[in-house]
């Protein structure tokens, strides 16, 4: 049996890990991707600045998919078109990509290619 107490210090780690790479080495903004159990959440974040640039997620009243589960690939790729659309429009075009521990697979793959097709350059 698996101890999750493990699980979880190793995942942690290796965040920990992406994240230290990603601020030492390039001066574009991160673009960090979340998921939790209900919602997709992304954002563009200048880690000089400490600030948040630009931020989308699926819980928005005015998100064109509005069905059950708003953490589906559809929802993923939409998630994609509205920050690459809202990076745009700050002029933002190159970012490094945060996965922040996960597996490039599934809803995050489908969400890096939409940016990628709508503008972003990463």
């Amino acid at each position: 049996m698996i101890d999750k107490s493990k699980v979880k210090l190793r995942n942690e780690r290796r965040k920990k890990r992406i994240r230290y790479k990603l601020k030492t080495n390039g001066s574009r903004p991160r673009l960090i991707f979340n998921k939790t159990n209900r919602y997709l959440m992304a954002q563009i974040v200048d880690d000089h600045k400490g600030v948040t640039l630009v931020q989308a997620t699926t819980s928005e009243k005015d998100f064109p998919i509005q069905t059950f589960s708003r953490k589906n690939k559809d929802c993923a790729v939409e998630l994609g078109k509205r920050i690459a659309q809202r990076a745009k429009e700050k002029g933002i075009s190159q970012v490094m990509l945060d996965r922040s521990g996960m597996i490039y697979h599934g809803r995050l793959a489908f969400f890096s290619d939409s940016a990628r097709e709508n503008g972003l350059e990463f």
